[in-house]
């Protein structure tokens, strides 16, 4: 007789009944030893261990080897979701491939990130699509779909978003508050999740570091109220990194661990991450709050359940049926391909008069120059690379090494100090292990090498090329290509491949020492501490320590002799070649990544040295911008004849420049996020408030350096017979676009939409749809838009929904959101929206339409929203309060201590609040105050006041 298999085995069951059977076996250790990331085996019913938790941003990443595609913003500047899609499912291919062998390897990927590129200083912008919602979302669905697989069952990968909510700042990310008022909540930042939810290619998300109105991310009630309302399926959310103690030990938000993982488990977390692969501390807690009964067996099963959904779904209790489980597609030529088709897409042409493209067939010769002009540098969530192009490889292939000239522009310097010249001893030839090769579940575990034998002084000095990144941050190279690095004991070695690590190793600067003529100090950054010279070699001084010498605690003073300018190398680059390629942009370790924001938008002075150089002794000279970040380059833009951006592309980054500078593709990426002019036209780095600030294309009335959706061709494109209609809930669009150019050529036609007449502050123009097509010259092609007319709509604050205004909408259709080349207008019928019903509703505080001063707080620890001042001069104001026949008293709802200032029409009523027995202890405050009619209704906030909102009663008949 067959012996039947335990119910949770059964493939003919449905997951729901074989999870119900699973977790009536597991014993409440078990089940609550699955809520850490990494997850014990359970031998005794045969269940394997279990880790959340994969990078793949884009590329199979902290795992070493892997195909390394482009930056997720530089996906982003391709506006192709088909070839987004088509990256995806190559990344988790390799996945697949990988976790086949080396179960190290997770399944459940933790990407992409969908956090908006509001801010152009943000150190992770790197990471996310766009500062447009819907590009994102469109992104984000593409990549979650590939990740995905497209079986109705079993996933080849299970995507988790990053991260849950409104997260563009590194500093102070783990303190900092992001004020989101309802508006810029519904219409921005719920906008990027939830399509890619609802597309049900998502497994869950992955909260941030950040408060939200004042209440930390990871107790965050919208994670039930709009995340999990958005599908059917089970969301898992996986906590960030040690965030679970954040709670407690950073934010102070709650006095025990056991109180804040109960309130983070209850806020819907089902996954702690935190302290690494030891388990034993957040089961512990869980268990704490057990005992203490802030949590019960129900909590622990909701998120269990949630957590082995995930689990059958990747094929884990089946292994014979899943699709997936012989995937071996890794490092195949079609990936390869995919890396350069990707890689080709992602450059933008920001200008060109008539320079480019370059023709490799006449010989001529091409000066590559600039600091990135060999590199192919990566980031923090990329692989290893097994293949590597820099645009000095791609243009010697594509022109001929023999028509290219190269220079780096790097200052050559040699250090002098009492002892000696630095000098790098020799090393042994044989010992060469690259950094960074072995897989690693945290690549910040991975120490300096060694190894190598330290700097020492000495007769001959070693010549050092320097690099000045911005902001005095240097890097310090040895001939051979090894960086100077300090390593755990604290000795100074040219020893790694390229700045890296969790704490960058390899940066430096100088600082000048009072009485020194022309003596600085070598500060290394990563440890605080100054470069000495020591009997045993050169190292950093521990604080107090007494190297060699008086006085060598506080560091060496070194003199710096520069034995040629990186500009002087330039100009005879470029004045031997006809044509010039300076080759500028950012190292991702340094002056802006995880941890840490940019300062400017200025590109570092030594580049701009070199642009300059490059240009003066050649005028043919092309400025290709390679980094993660948009730069202010005002001056480049005025006087140099061409000009490329792109992120950093990955393994095939310097083939694909070339074939675009070659015209072998003409360029059709897009600028994914406003280039502005200078840092004068940004607004505060915690300014979350797009609409009050005016901030990104949708409400920016500045000109920008280069628009959002910018990017030339070497074709010409033409828009015409554009239609709008409605049809029920949509709105059909369609336009032709012609290639009225002479080279077959990509145009990514973009679909905007504008209230004509809106009521409220409504965006200058919003994308509402994009599609990237191939032209043969003179051909044309009919491209339709299908536009939900929800998008045409905002939410209400007054009274709280989703409203779409009766009125005239603008279809616009063009090349950027600055260049409109057709437009075509829809009458949409409804209910207008009316003035607020304050007599019914009355006004909650954060519900406002403008603001000054103020910021949003958290009316509870589980949910509510409260304002409070940040400076004396501090209005909310609500426009059109509708006080019917008349109000004759008000009522605030408050904590704290000081008093409310209401006014309407001119006259102004003081509420005192009198103080209460701490921030979450709202009391009701009455006065009388007089009004009928329609009014604009204007507060004022004193001393430490929170208002949570605002009532009226009817005058007495």
């Amino acid at each position: 007789m067959t012996e039947q298999p335990q119910p949770f085995r059964d493939p003919q069951l449905p997951f729901a009944k074989r999870i119900d059977d699973l977790l009536q076996r597991l014993t409440l250790d078990e089940r609550v030893a699955m809520l850490h990331q990494f997850a014990p085996a359970v031998d005794r019913l045969g269940l394997g261990a279990f880790r959340t938790g994969q990078e793949a941003l884009h590329g199979v990443a902290w795992m070493g080897p892997a195909t390394v595609f482009p930056q997720a913003v530089g996906l982003g500047a391709t506006w192709n979701d088909e070839l987004v899609r088509r990256v995806g499912e190559a990344v988790g291919n390799e996945v697949r491939a990988k976790r086949a062998e080396d179960d190290r390897v997770g399944l459940n990927v933790w990407a992409p990130t969908v956090n908006l590129l509001r801010h152009p200083l943000w150190g992770r912008g790197e990471e996310g699509y766009s500062e447009d919602a819907g590009l994102t979302s469109a992104l984000a669905v593409a990549y979650t779909r590939g990740l995905r697989g497209d079986h109705p069952l079993y996933w080849r990968t299970a995507p988790v978003l990053k991260h849950w909510l409104a997260h563009n700042n590194e500093t102070d990310r783990d303190t900092a508050s992001s004020s989101v008022r309802p508006r810029v909540l519904h219409e921005y930042d719920l906008k990027a999740f939830r399509g890619a939810v609802r597309a049900g290619a998502v497994a869950g998300v992955m909260p941030a570091y950040n408060l939200v109105n004042g209440r930390p991310n990871h107790l965050s009630p919208l994670l039930a109220q709009q995340l999990r309302s958005w599908t059917e399926r089970s969301l898992v959310v996986c906590s960030d990194a040690g965030a679970p103690s954040n709670l407690v030990d950073s934010e102070h938000y709650f006095d025990t661990h056991e109180e804040a993982t109960a309130a983070a488990l209850r806020a819907g977390v089902d996954s702690f991450t935190d302290h690494g692969q030891d388990s034993a501390v957040m089961t512990g807690r869980i268990r704490g709050a057990l005992e203490r009964g802030l949590l019960d067996e129900h909590d622990i099963d909701t998120a269990v359940r949630r957590l082995l959904e995930l689990r059958f779904s990747l094929g884990e209790f089946d292994p014979d049926l899943d699709p997936y489980a012989d995937t071996a597609d890794f490092d195949t030529e079609d990936h390869r391909a995919l890396a350069l088709e990707a890689a080709e897409q992602a450059v933008v042409l920001l200008k060109n008069e008539g320079l480019l493209p370059l023709d490799p067939a006449a010989g001529r010769t091409v000066a590559v120059v600039g600091l990135l002009a060999d590199a192919c540098k990566l980031d923090w969530y990329s692989g290893t690379l097994i293949h590597r192009s820099t645009p000095l490889d791609g243009l010697r292939e594509r022109f001929g090494a023999e028509h290219v000239v190269f220079a780096e522009g790097a200052d050559l310097v040699r250090l002098k100090c009492a002892e000696g010249w630095l000098r790098i001893p020799a090393a042994d030839a044989d010992r060469e292990p690259v950094r960074g090769t072995e897989g690693a579940l945290d690549p910040a575990l991975l120490a300096g090498r060694t190894d190598l034998p330290p700097l020492t002084c000495g007769d001959t000095p070693s010549e050092l090329a320097l690099v000045d990144w911005g902001n005095g941050v240097l890097t310090l190279r040895e001939p051979a290509g090894r960086y100077l690095s300090v390593a755990e004991d604290g000795f100074v070695r040219a020893s790694a491949d390229e700045p890296g690590g969790w704490i960058v190793q390899e940066t430096f600067r100088l600082e000048a020492v009072e009485g020194h003529d022309g003596g600085q100090r070598l500060l290394h950054i990563g440890t605080g501490r100054y470069v000495s010279v020591a009997a045993d070699g050169v190292k950093v001084a521990a604080p107090g320590e007494v190297t060699s010498g008086p006085g060598r605690a506080d560091g060496t003073v070194f003199e710096i002799e520069v034995t040629e300018r990186g500009e002087d190398a330039v100009a005879r680059a470029a004045a031997a070649a006809d044509t010039v390629v300076v080759v500028v942009g950012n190292d991702a370790h340094i002056n802006g990544r995880e941890t840490e924001d940019r300062a400017t938008l200025d590109l570092p002075a030594q580049q701009e040295r070199l642009w300059r150089a490059a240009h003066a002794a050649n005028p043919r000279t092309v400025l290709a911008v390679t980094s993660a970040y948009p730069y202010a380059l005002a001056d480049a833009a005025a006087a140099l004849p061409a000009l490329l951006w792109t992120a950093h592309g990955g393994q095939a980054a310097g083939t694909a420049l070339a074939r675009v500078l070659a015209d072998d593709v003409s360029p059709a990426g897009r600028l994914p996020q406003t280039w502005y002019a200078s840092d004068a036209e940004l607004p505060g780095l915690l300014d979350y408030d797009i609409i009050g600030s005016r901030q990104t294309y949708l409400y920016y009335r500045g000109t920008p350096l280069y628009p959002f959706g910018h990017g030339l061709s070497y074709s010409d494109f033409g828009y015409d017979s554009l239609t709008a209609e409605r049809e029920g809930d949509l709105l059909r669009v369609s336009l032709t676009v012609t290639n009225t150019g002479g080279v077959a050529a990509d145009e990514v036609a973009q679909l905007y939409v504008r209230a004509v007449a809106p009521s409220v502050v409504r965006p200058l123009r919003q994308l509402a749809g994009h599609r990237r097509l191939h032209l043969a010259p003179g051909a044309h092609e009919r491209v339709d838009f299908t536009v939900p007319v929800a998008e045409l709509g905002h939410w209400d604050v007054t009274h709280g929904r989703w409203t779409v205004e009766p009125g005239t909408y603008e279809i616009q259709a063009g090349a950027s959101s600055a260049d409109i080349r057709i437009a075509a207008v829809v009458t949409v019928d409804g209910e207008p929206t009316g003035p607020r019903p304050v007599m019914a509703r009355g006004v909650a505080a954060a519900d406002y339409d403008e603001q000054l001063g103020t910021e949003i707080v958290d009316r509870a620890r589980t949910d509510g929203d409260a304002v409070t001042a940040l400076v004396t001069g501090n209005e909310l104001l609500y426009r059109r309060c509708d006080f019917a026949a008349g109000a004759g008293g008000v009522a605030v709802s408050a904590s704290g201590e000081g008093a409310v200032l209401i006014t309407v029409d001119g006259t102004t009523v003081t509420v005192p609040v009198a103080a209460t027995d701490g921030p979450y202890d709202y009391r009701t405050r009455r006065a009388e105050l007089s009004a009928s009619g329609i009014r604009d209704l204007r507060v004022t906030l004193r001393g430490a006041v929170r208002l949570a909102g605002i009532t009226f009663t009817a005058a007495a008949e």
